[in-house]
């Protein structure tokens, strides 16, 4: 199971941002400010979005904190370039969040909304944050409850795993449970962590709002749906709509957060 999720992980991204927009950004847009209070985002720092997407929390960032004090970071070209687009004083960087192309001790914080589960090596990626953060700066990530049920995207995989026992999910991905993401820093070097839920909800007004954008190929799901026949994907629509509650219905979404310091003793060679 863990390998089936980890192969489904990497692919699905290499989509439009209006795309992503569409299927996560409804979720990560109101997660964004929710997060950038558990870490405590305040004016007069300069910070870095890691794995920044088409922009959702860099957008919640360049408010609270101008242009100029934001830098952005994505391995995908098409994100790299809608964030030069929306944001053009924001600097961005086409890169992996393992090899992050900028100095050490450039940030007060470094920041990860969503991305976590999907770096190939997610200590070496959190070990890159701290890298790239002052001492006594702030290391942070969140990453949706896929393990307890809690992520926007936890009943289209329970509709998925009732009509295919095969179905790969997303909870064995890194940091998707409890009490994981904060090991992970840990292992990373990153002290003094504090972790919590951060929790959205998200109303809909019609199923076919919630339906139509796991048809883009966007993430694990987009790709398992893009996957499937017409008659599965028929099924699997219908399974979702049994699942659902009458519209207009309201998504209640859970991510697990953890933030801690980047101390001079583990910057140390």
């Amino acid at each position: 199971m863990a390998q089936r999720g980890r192969r489904f992980a990497l692919v699905g991204f290499d989509v439009s941002p209006d795309a992503y927009d569409r299927f996560m950004g409804r979720y990560s847009g109101p997660l964004a400010p929710v997060f950038a209070n558990f870490v405590g985002v305040a004016p007069a720092r300069r910070v870095v979005d890691v794995g920044c997407g088409p922009g959702a929390l860099t957008a919640e960032l360049v408010k609270r904190l101008g242009d100029n004090s934001v830098v952005a970071v994505d391995p995908s070209e098409t994100f790299v370039n809608a964030i030069r687009e929306r944001h053009p004083r924001v600097a961005v960087h086409r890169a992996e969040a393992e090899r992050l192309p900028l100095p050490n001790d450039t940030f007060d914080a470094a920041l990860a909304q969503l991305v976590v589960h999907f770096m190939t090596d997610p200590v070496a990626g959190l070990r890159e944050m701290s890298r790239v953060v002052k001492p006594g700066g702030v290391v942070a990530a969140c990453v949706w409850d896929f393990d307890e049920g809690g992520s926007p995207l936890s009943l289209f995989w329970k509709a998925a795993a009732d009509l295919d026992a095969h179905a790969p999910g997303e909870d064995s991905l890194p940091g998707t449970r409890r009490g994981h993401l904060a090991r992970l820093l840990g292992e990373a070097g990153v002290e003094a962590i504090q972790h919590a839920e951060l929790v959205v909800e998200v109303e809909h007004q019609t199923f076919e709002e919630w339906w139509q954008p796991f048809e883009l190929g966007v993430g694990p799901a987009g790709s398992y749906v893009s996957a499937l026949g017409q008659s599965e994907r028929r099924r699997l629509e219908e399974r979702c709509l049994d699942l659902l509650p009458e519209p207009p219905f309201v998504v209640t979404a859970a991510a697990w957060a953890a933030s801690g310091r980047v101390t001079a003793a583990a910057k140390a060679p």
